[in-house]
């Protein structure tokens, strides 16, 4: 029997994930804690004045690991309770602060910094990127690259495969998913069709995850060091590069007040069960 093997979040859009042993899958579709801050360029249209009704956070409007590979290297913890951000490097604490004004101009400030020195630095100097700023409330997952809710999936028999045609191996964060699952056979997620229950959460299938350049950057060094596009079209033969699937909860829209779904709580050993 399928089950979930690793659960992950991550806080702040384009940084590194929080390995957690359960996950809450909101009304809206959407995951609690997972990308509910996001670094955003000073020119970037803001969510709040597209008048689109939809949520959502195209990579391009703020820092992405796929234009700053390095931001890998640094470990993010959040602490919903407190809203709290900790960013830590190579074992020292680089910023630590709330979300209060004070507390978000202490983080943008060390991050901006960090980027700075970074080898992909001069990426911030192009006009209308800075001042950066610090959005989102901490619980409102405002941040996600599709203006609708969803559940990212994939098997870590899908790594494995992948890793059959790379020099190196990868494992599962390079692919920035919500849960891992072991128990199916190499690009089965990819063939799921309507519903697929994890533990007592229902969901059903949505559109496959085609992969970018985030995923070339080591989750440890922030080095551009494996070129997943290409072996998944290449070696592998696919017509787009594509790793996991998307899950969505029946019945909601994605509207910004579409809390109509029946959410939950998902578990790692849950059971996983294609209909």
């Amino acid at each position: 029997m399928p089950r979930v093997v690793a659960l992950y979040r991550h806080p702040v859009k384009g940084f590194t994930p929080e390995s957690l042993d359960r996950l809450t899958v909101q009304a809206d579709g959407r995951i609690a804690g997972d990308r509910v801050l996001a670094f955003r360029f000073a020119d970037a249209t803001r969510a709040e004045d597209r008048g689109d009704g939809l949520e959502h956070w195209p990579k391009s409007q703020g820092l992405a690991l796929e234009t700053f590979p390095e931001l890998a290297v640094l470990q993010l913890r959040y602490d919903d309770d407190a809203r709290r951000v900790r960013i830590e490097r190579d074992g020292s604490v680089l910023v630590e602060a709330g979300l209060d004004d004070a507390g978000r101009a202490a983080l943008v400030e060390a991050v901006t910094a960090f980027v700075r020195a970074s080898a992909d630095g001069r990426r911030l100097d192009r006009p209308g990127r800075l001042p950066l700023a610090l959005v989102g409330d901490g619980v409102r997952s405002r941040f996600q690259d599709r203006a609708r809710g969803f559940v990212s999936v994939h098997s870590r028999a899908s790594v494995d495969a992948l890793n059959t045609a790379l020099p190196d191996p990868v494992d599962d964060r390079r692919f920035r998913s919500n849960v891992v699952i072991d128990g199916v056979d190499a690009w089965e997620e990819l063939d799921w069709t309507g519903e697929v229950r994890i533990g007592d959460v229902r969901l059903r299938t949505a559109g496959p995850i085609v992969r970018c350049l985030a995923t070339h950057a080591n989750p440890d060094s922030g080095v551009l060091d494996a070129k997943i596009l290409k072996t998944l079209t290449g070696s592998l033969g696919q017509d787009e590069p594509t790793l996991g699937r998307l899950l969505i909860l029946p019945g909601v829209s994605g509207s910004v007040d579409d809390r109509s779904g029946v959410g939950g709580t998902i578990r790692v050993g849950d059971e996983v069960v294609v209909a």
